[in-house]
């Protein structure tokens, strides 16, 4: 007999052991501003490891940002030294998959009888949405005009030649291309991103990279190797949220 006929046959006998054991994404915090809280109280409590994911910026208790030597940003200046909670893989990207964010839902109506769609909608209608959205595994402080100019955009590797499309920040080598709604992230967090996006498509039916997106996740998961503070938080969101991240678990046996 086959493999393929010997993995349907032990489905077809044990339902429950073929469930239990595949890979779960967040079940147990469904609210993004618990997420948040959890983060700054329970995961990032260490000053060694209380940096930014994109331009390794330091940051205090109480979210206070100190900016790198050298960063600058034209955009976004209000939002410059705020702490926020970046989504890795973007809520956009996975939010279209739920008919309450492209199409609306009965329930999301405002206080003046309109109708309205998207992220505020698919969070008050849809429960698997919530779940999805406050993951712990996907989130990461990041500076908050970072995390503004990225928007929900795809990451890529943007040809070397400048170009005035390009929107950089100084010291940290985020280079963000407005006319292609691209993102370069530098080289300390691509590691780091890869293993997320293969995370999220690995727990989460509803979403699924692009064969390209998956081909440059590959890549760079096998070109900047999993550290020690990454198997480290992984651990302590393991605690909390319940679900082991099988991206990491495989890639921090050894460290």
């Amino acid at each position: 007999m086959d493999r393929t006929k010997i993995i349907l046959l032990s489905v077809a006998l044990f339902p429950t052991l073929a469930l239990a054991q595949a890979p779960q994404g967040n079940t147990t915090n469904p609210s993004f501003n618990k997420a948040k809280k959890i983060m700054q109280k329970q995961i990032y409590t260490n000053p060694a490891n209380m940096k930014t994911i994109y331009c390794g910026a330091n940051f205090d208790a109480d979210k206070y940002i100190t900016l790198p030597t050298g960063f600058t940003t034209e955009v976004y200046k209000k939002r410059v030294k705020r702490w926020e909670a970046e989504h890795v893989v973007p809520a956009e990207n996975f939010g279209r998959a739920f008919s309450e964010w492209r199409e609306g839902a009965k329930v999301c109506v405002d206080s003046k009888g309109k109708d309205f769609k998207g992220r505020k909608c698919a969070e008050k209608a849809n429960p698997e949405y919530r779940l999805m959205q406050s993951d712990l595994y996907n989130l990461y402080p990041a500076i908050g005009a970072v995390n503004a100019a990225r928007q929900n955009y795809n990451y890529v590797m943007l040809p070397k030649t400048a170009s005035k499309n390009y929107r950089s920040f100084g010291s940290c080598d985020m280079i963000i291309d407005k006319k292609d709604r691209d993102a370069q992230p530098p080289e300390r967090a691509r590691g780091v991103i890869a293993r997320t996006y293969m995370y999220f498509d690995t727990v989460y039916p509803k979403y699924k990279m692009s064969r390209q997106q998956s081909q440059l996740m590959t890549v760079w998961d096998k070109q900047y190797p999993v550290t020690k503070w990454e198997c480290e938080r992984a651990e302590k969101i393991k605690k909390i949220q319940g679900n082991v991240n099988p991206i990491l678990a495989s890639r921090c046996k050894n460290i």
